[in-house]
């Protein structure tokens, strides 16, 4: 079946080919060149540029090159692996308000380090994490924004809920009141296939709207997290609130994507790009 034409391209090849930011003037042209494509992508869908937020993600940067990010404006910040945020946060406790996100899978051994530290997590995918994450942040005496993540796929390699599994999960939720969910994440197919991309971010979209239908399920649901460097436009389009840009601000990384996903191959499971 031939696939319809998208007008909107992904970027995905140039993955791994973004110039690393080295100056403060080089990170503010880079958020200035992203806040450019949202505010495109926004007008092409009608949308206010305010309503999307924009999360720079920082994994695997090292503490000199997130400094100058901040220095640039970056006030809040998204990590994959909780133990490299967590020695990050500590590292840079100078910076009052400096938030950080964690977007990455978590293990439920780990879940005490989020209480902790960050402000938001948006990998959340079972009771049991959900359950710990709850304890952990009433010991701390602290609530935590949380997002559900969705695979929206259906690859087998993904972290992430099935669609058909999110209504009865998002319910199960409110036992945990140190818990807001605020909204669902998920991670496109990586393709240079505009219409499959795309199909992804129309998935969670339309399942954020059966939920709101049900007020006593989704009524706080309003975020879609959603979109990364190569393909947040698009996102855009189909609703996304929250995009997860790290290579188009940073710059390409030296670590491979292997480094966070050892058993996948490619950069298809990153939940930045």
């Amino acid at each position: 079946m031939t696939l319809p034409v998208d007008p909107t391209p992904t970027r995905h090849d140039q993955h791994g080919r973004y110039p690393r930011a080295q100056t403060v003037d080089d990170f503010r042209h880079n958020l200035g060149v992203v806040q450019q494509r949202i505010e495109a992508a926004c007008q092409r869908s009608g949308r206010d540029p305010a309503g999307v937020r924009l999360l720079p993600v920082s994994k695997t940067m090292d503490e000199a090159h997130i400094r100058l990010a901040y220095a640039a404006g970056c006030r809040q910040l998204g990590e994959n692996k909780v133990q490299e945020a967590h020695h990050k946060w500590q590292a840079m406790q100078d910076l009052g308000d400096l938030n950080w996100s964690v977007i990455g899978h978590l293990q439920t051994n780990k879940a005490k380090l989020v209480a902790r530290f960050a402000s938001e997590f948006q990998a959340l995918d079972s009771l049991r994490l959900a359950e710990t994450l709850d304890r952990r942040l009433q010991l701390e005496g602290r609530q935590l924004d949380v997002f559900v993540q969705v695979n929206t796929s259906a690859e087998p390699s993904k972290f992430g809920l099935e669609p058909a599994q999110v209504a009865s999960f998002v319910q199960s939720l409110s036992s945990f009141s140190a818990l807001r969910v605020r909204g669902l994440m998920t991670l496109a197919l990586f393709s240079a296939q505009p219409a499959q991309v795309r199909a992804c971010f129309v998935r969670l979209r339309e399942l954020r709207e059966r939920l709101r239908q049900d007020t006593a399920i989704g009524a706080d649901i309003a975020e879609l997290s959603m979109g990364m460097s190569g393909d947040f436009e698009i996102a855009i389009e189909e609703g996304a609130s929250v995009v997860r840009v790290g290579q188009a601000i940073f710059g390409a990384r030296a670590v491979p994507d292997s480094h966070y996903w050892p058993d996948l191959a490619g950069p298809n499971e990153s939940s930045s790009g």
